[in-house]
Protein backbone atom coordinates (compact mmCIF):
# COMPACT_ATOMS: atom_id res chain seq x y z
CA UNK A 1 0.00 0.00 0.00
CA UNK A 2 2.67 2.47 1.16
CA UNK A 3 5.29 3.71 -1.12
CA UNK A 4 8.54 3.18 0.25
CA UNK A 5 9.18 6.91 -0.10
CA UNK A 6 5.90 7.15 2.68
CA UNK A 7 7.06 4.99 4.91
CA UNK A 8 10.86 6.70 4.84
CA UNK A 9 8.69 9.59 5.29
CA UNK A 10 6.56 7.67 8.51
CA UNK A 11 9.63 6.96 10.26
CA UNK A 12 11.30 9.75 10.31
CA UNK A 13 8.11 11.65 11.17
CA UNK A 14 7.73 9.05 14.13
CA UNK A 15 11.72 9.20 15.63
CA UNK A 16 11.45 12.81 14.95
CA UNK A 17 8.25 13.10 17.48
CA UNK A 18 9.59 10.45 19.81
CA UNK A 19 12.68 12.68 20.20
CA UNK A 20 10.96 15.50 20.26
CA UNK A 21 9.08 14.46 23.67
CA UNK A 22 11.85 11.91 25.19
CA UNK A 23 11.34 11.88 28.83
CA UNK A 24 12.62 9.11 29.93
CA UNK A 25 15.71 10.97 31.79
CA UNK A 26 13.36 12.39 34.36
CA UNK A 27 14.68 11.70 38.02
CA UNK A 28 11.06 10.32 39.74
CA UNK A 29 11.00 8.85 43.37
CA UNK A 30 7.40 7.87 42.85
CA UNK A 31 5.68 5.90 39.99
CA UNK A 32 2.36 6.66 38.42
CA UNK A 33 1.13 3.94 36.36
CA UNK A 34 -1.77 4.55 33.88
CA UNK A 35 -3.64 1.97 31.70
CA UNK A 36 -4.96 2.42 28.02
CA UNK A 37 -6.86 -0.36 25.73
CA UNK A 38 -5.57 -0.60 22.48
CA UNK A 39 -6.57 -2.53 19.24
CA UNK A 40 -4.55 -3.04 16.28
CA UNK A 41 -5.01 -6.57 14.46
CA UNK A 42 -3.83 -9.73 16.24
CA UNK A 43 -3.38 -8.66 20.06
CA UNK A 44 -0.37 -11.62 19.82
CA UNK A 45 1.39 -8.82 17.60
CA UNK A 46 0.30 -6.31 19.26
CA UNK A 47 0.94 -7.86 22.54
CA UNK A 48 5.04 -8.72 21.67
CA UNK A 49 5.60 -5.16 20.73
CA UNK A 50 4.16 -3.65 23.99
CA UNK A 51 6.14 -5.84 26.41
CA UNK A 52 9.89 -4.98 24.69
CA UNK A 53 8.91 -0.95 25.43
CA UNK A 54 10.51 0.51 28.09
CA UNK A 55 8.55 2.13 30.85
CA UNK A 56 5.73 -0.42 30.16
CA UNK A 57 4.79 -3.11 33.42
CA UNK A 58 2.70 -5.24 31.85
CA UNK A 59 0.60 -6.27 28.62
CA UNK A 60 -2.89 -8.25 28.76
CA UNK A 61 -4.43 -10.15 25.60
CA UNK A 62 -7.88 -9.42 25.74
CA UNK A 63 -11.34 -8.48 24.45
CA UNK A 64 -13.44 -5.53 24.50
CA UNK A 65 -16.23 -2.88 22.68
CA UNK A 66 -18.77 -5.58 22.48
CA UNK A 67 -21.60 -7.09 23.31
CA UNK A 68 -21.69 -10.71 24.97
CA UNK A 69 -20.08 -10.97 28.58
CA UNK A 70 -16.58 -12.87 29.28
CA UNK A 71 -16.72 -13.80 25.57
CA UNK A 72 -14.29 -17.19 24.54
CA UNK A 73 -11.53 -16.83 21.66
CA UNK A 74 -13.78 -19.11 19.62
CA UNK A 75 -16.75 -16.72 19.97
CA UNK A 76 -14.87 -13.26 19.04
CA UNK A 77 -13.87 -15.24 16.13
CA UNK A 78 -17.10 -15.90 14.79
CA UNK A 79 -17.46 -11.78 14.47
CA UNK A 80 -20.54 -12.38 16.33
CA UNK A 81 -20.10 -10.39 19.59
CA UNK A 82 -18.93 -7.11 18.39
CA UNK A 83 -15.63 -7.50 20.28
CA UNK A 84 -12.22 -6.42 19.17
CA UNK A 85 -8.65 -8.03 20.08
CA UNK A 86 -6.69 -5.47 22.28
CA UNK A 87 -3.93 -5.17 24.56
CA UNK A 88 -4.67 -4.01 27.77
CA UNK A 89 -1.37 -1.95 28.53
CA UNK A 90 -0.25 -0.22 32.05
CA UNK A 91 3.16 2.15 31.76
CA UNK A 92 4.81 4.40 33.86
CA UNK A 93 4.10 7.67 32.93
CA UNK A 94 7.60 8.98 34.63
CA UNK A 95 9.50 6.62 31.80
CA UNK A 96 6.97 6.68 28.72
CA UNK A 97 3.96 8.97 27.91
CA UNK A 98 0.91 8.47 26.46
CA UNK A 99 2.19 10.28 23.42
CA UNK A 100 4.66 7.36 22.78
CA UNK A 101 2.15 4.47 23.53
CA UNK A 102 0.22 6.03 20.72
CA UNK A 103 3.35 6.65 18.01
CA UNK A 104 4.15 2.69 18.78
CA UNK A 105 1.15 2.02 18.06
CA UNK A 106 0.88 3.82 14.65
CA UNK A 107 3.88 2.51 13.62
CA UNK A 108 3.25 -1.27 14.23
CA UNK A 109 -0.09 -1.20 12.20
CA UNK A 110 -1.62 -0.51 9.43
CA UNK A 111 -4.50 2.13 10.65
CA UNK A 112 -5.42 2.04 7.02
CA UNK A 113 -7.37 -1.24 6.29
CA UNK A 114 -11.08 -1.80 7.66
CA UNK A 115 -11.73 -5.05 9.84
CA UNK A 116 -8.15 -5.97 8.88
CA UNK A 117 -4.46 -6.84 9.11
CA UNK A 118 -2.81 -8.65 6.47
CA UNK A 119 -4.67 -12.03 6.61
CA UNK A 120 -6.50 -11.54 9.54
CA UNK A 121 -9.88 -10.26 8.42
CA UNK A 122 -12.77 -9.43 10.71
CA UNK A 123 -14.53 -6.92 12.85
CA UNK A 124 -12.59 -8.08 15.27
CA UNK A 125 -9.26 -7.22 13.87
CA UNK A 126 -10.14 -3.37 13.68
CA UNK A 127 -7.96 -0.59 14.53
CA UNK A 128 -9.43 0.75 17.79
CA UNK A 129 -8.52 3.37 20.37
CA UNK A 130 -10.34 2.76 23.94
CA UNK A 131 -10.07 5.95 25.88
CA UNK A 132 -10.90 5.97 29.49
CA UNK A 133 -10.57 9.40 30.18
CA UNK A 134 -10.33 13.25 28.41
CA UNK A 135 -7.10 13.31 28.16
CA UNK A 136 -6.54 9.67 26.28
CA UNK A 137 -9.24 11.01 23.72
CA UNK A 138 -7.60 14.34 23.19
CA UNK A 139 -3.92 12.55 23.16
CA UNK A 140 -5.29 10.09 20.28
CA UNK A 141 -7.41 12.25 18.26
CA UNK A 142 -4.25 14.70 18.47
CA UNK A 143 -1.71 12.00 16.88
CA UNK A 144 -4.33 11.06 14.15
CA UNK A 145 -4.92 14.96 13.15
CA UNK A 146 -0.63 14.99 12.98
CA UNK A 147 -0.39 11.60 11.07
CA UNK A 148 -3.00 13.09 8.30
CA UNK A 149 -1.85 16.33 8.23
CA UNK A 150 1.81 14.68 7.65
CA UNK A 151 0.12 12.44 4.76
CA UNK A 152 2.08 9.37 5.97
CA UNK A 153 -0.99 7.40 4.79
CA UNK A 154 -2.42 7.16 0.45
CA UNK A 155 -5.57 6.16 2.08
CA UNK A 156 -7.84 7.50 4.56
CA UNK A 157 -6.87 6.33 8.68
CA UNK A 158 -9.76 4.23 9.90
CA UNK A 159 -9.04 3.64 13.25
CA UNK A 160 -12.02 4.48 15.61
CA UNK A 161 -11.65 6.31 18.95
CA UNK A 162 -14.30 4.51 21.21
CA UNK A 163 -14.95 5.11 24.69
CA UNK A 164 -13.74 2.29 27.39
CA UNK A 165 -16.41 0.02 28.82
CA UNK A 166 -14.85 -3.39 29.56
CA UNK A 167 -12.02 -5.51 29.70
CA UNK A 168 -12.04 -9.36 29.03
CA UNK A 169 -8.95 -10.74 29.26
CA UNK A 170 -8.40 -14.00 27.03
CA UNK A 171 -7.85 -17.28 27.94
CA UNK A 172 -4.37 -18.23 29.57
CA UNK A 173 -2.38 -19.62 26.23
CA UNK A 174 -2.81 -16.52 24.23
CA UNK A 175 -0.69 -14.20 27.31
CA UNK A 176 2.99 -14.03 26.18
CA UNK A 177 2.03 -16.15 22.81
CA UNK A 178 5.30 -14.95 21.13
CA UNK A 179 7.08 -14.93 23.90
CA UNK A 180 6.17 -19.06 24.19
CA UNK A 181 5.72 -19.95 20.69
CA UNK A 182 8.60 -17.85 18.91
CA UNK A 183 9.00 -21.07 16.55
CA UNK A 184 5.26 -20.98 15.40
CA UNK A 185 4.98 -20.47 11.66
CA UNK A 186 2.47 -17.29 12.50
CA UNK A 187 5.09 -15.59 14.79
CA UNK A 188 7.99 -15.94 12.21
CA UNK A 189 6.27 -14.53 9.47
CA UNK A 190 3.81 -12.16 11.26
CA UNK A 191 4.61 -11.20 14.81
CA UNK A 192 8.64 -10.78 13.74
CA UNK A 193 8.70 -8.69 11.27
CA UNK A 194 6.50 -5.74 13.06
CA UNK A 195 9.22 -6.45 16.14
CA UNK A 196 11.83 -6.19 13.52
CA UNK A 197 10.21 -2.70 12.39
CA UNK A 198 9.51 -1.67 16.10
CA UNK A 199 13.31 -2.00 17.23
CA UNK A 200 14.70 -0.18 14.56
CA UNK A 201 12.10 2.85 14.56
CA UNK A 202 12.53 2.80 18.93
CA UNK A 203 15.97 1.76 19.77
CA UNK A 204 16.26 3.87 22.15
CA UNK A 205 12.94 3.19 24.01
CA UNK A 206 13.85 -0.73 23.81
CA UNK A 207 13.80 -2.71 27.67
CA UNK A 208 17.30 -3.46 28.41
Amino acid sequence: MKTKLIIAAYLLFTATLFSQNNNTNKKMTQSNFDTITLGGGCYWCVEAVYENLMGVKSVVSGFSGGKTINPSYEEVCSGTTGHAEVVQITFDKNVTSLDEIFKVFFTVHDPTTLNRQGADVGTQYRSVIFYKDEEQKQAAQSIINELKKAQIYEKPIVTTIEPFTKFYKAEDYHQNYYANNKNQPYCQMVIQPKLEKFEKVFKDKLKK
